[in-house]
C-alpha cells in the first residue's frame, strides 16, 4: 500500500507537527482561562472554525451614494457585515477581543492588496486611516484599524486630524450621517503631491471615507483607493429616489462605538 504523498515531505510533516501542538495549546489554554468563541459564542475557542471560514475575505467592489456624489474610486470590501462576521467584528471592537485581529488583519489586507492593484501608476501611495475619537481610545486602549494593519505588516500615515465634535450617528440616516461628517477631519499640514488609499473597518453609507477625501484633497493630496473590511449592503428606503438606508437602520443599539468621531457604524455588536 502505498503512504501519502507528504510522508516523506519534512516540510509537510513539520506543518502537521506544529498544527496539532498549536491546538493542543488551545485546549490547555482553555482549561486555565476558558473562552468563547467571538463570532458564535461556542467554548473554548477564540474563532472558532466555522467562524474563522466566514471570516476568509472575498473581496468585492462596493460603492455608495455618498462617494459617487465626491467622485471617489470604488470600495475594495473584505467582507460583508453580517452574521458571525459582523459578531467578530463588533467584540473585537468594543468588547475587548483583540485575539481576533490578526484574522480580522488577514482579511483587510486583502482589500488593501486589490485596492492598490485597481490604483493607478504614479509616486507610491501612502496608507491613511480615520483618526479615532480619545474617548475610544481611553475605553479600548487600542485603535482598531491600526491594530489589524500592523498584524497584517501595514503602516499607515497619520496625516488626517478630527476637527470638531460631531454627534451620535447611530440612527441616522444617509443624509444626516453627510451633514453630520462634513468639515469633522482635517490635514494639519500640506500633503501636496502625496497619493493615499483610504482605509477604514466597517463601511455604512461612505459619508466617513468621503469626509476623509475631501479633507485630504484640502491638502492638496489625491486618494487613488478605498479599502475596507466589511460593507454593510444598503437597501432604498420607503423615502424619496436617492434616499438609502442600511439593512440595520431600524434596529441601532447605542453607538457601535466605531466613533471615529466622523460616522459611526450602524450597531454595537457583541
Amino acid at each position: 500500500m502505498s503512504r501519502p504523498a507528504h510522508h516523506h515531505d519534512p516540510a509537510a510533516r513539520d506543518r502537521g507537527l506544529r498544527a496539532r501542538l498549536a491546538s493542543a495549546a488551545l485546549d490547555a489554554l482553555a482549561v486555565l482561562a476558558p473562552v468563547a468563541c467571538s463570532g458564535c459564542g461556542l467554548a473554548d475557542r477564540a474563532v472558532c472554525d466555522d467562524c474563522r471560514r466566514e471570516l476568509d475575505p472575498h473581496p468585492t467592489l462596493v460603492s455608495r451614494p455618498a462617494l459617487e456624489r465626491f467622485d471617489g474610486p470604488p470600495v475594495w470590501a473584505a467582507l460583508q457585515y453580517a452574521g458571525p462576521v459582523a459578531a467578530v467584528i463588533g467584540a473585537f471592537k468594543d468588547g475587548g477581543r483583540t485575539d481576533a485581529a490578526p484574522l480580522l488583519g488577514r482579511a483587510l489586507r486583502a482589500a488593501v492588496v486589490c485596492a492598490l492593484a485597481d490604483a493607478p501608476s504614479g509616486p507610491p501611495i501612502e496608507v491613511c486611516t480615520i483618526p479615532s475619537t480619545a474617548r475610544a481610545f481611553r475605553d479600548r486602549g487600542y485603535r482598531p484599524v491600526e491594530l489589524m494593519l500592523r498584524c497584517s505588516g501595514i503602516r499607515s500615515a497619520s496625516v488626517l486630524r478630527l476637527a470638531r465634535d460631531r454627534a451620535d450617528q447611530a440612527g441616522l440616516g444617509v443624509e444626516a450621517r453627510r451633514a453630520n461628517a462634513e468639515g469633522a477631519l482635517v490635514a494639519p499640514r500640506s500633503l501636496d503631491g502625496r497619493r493615499f488609499l483610504l482605509v477604514d473597518d466597517v463601511l455604512t453609507t461612505g459619508s466617513t471615507l468621503a469626509e476623509a477625501m475631501r479633507a485630504l484633497a484640502a491638502a492638496g493630496a489625491v486618494t487613488v483607493g478605498l479599502a475596507v473590511l466589511a460593507e454593510t449592503p444598503l437597501r432604498r428606503s420607503s423615502g424619496t429616489r436617492d434616499s438609502w438606508q442600511t439593512f440595520r437602520d431600524n434596529a441601532v443599539s447605542g453607538d457601535y462605538g466605531g466613533r471615529t468621531g466622523v460616522v459611526d457604524p450602524p450597531s454595537r455588536t457583541g
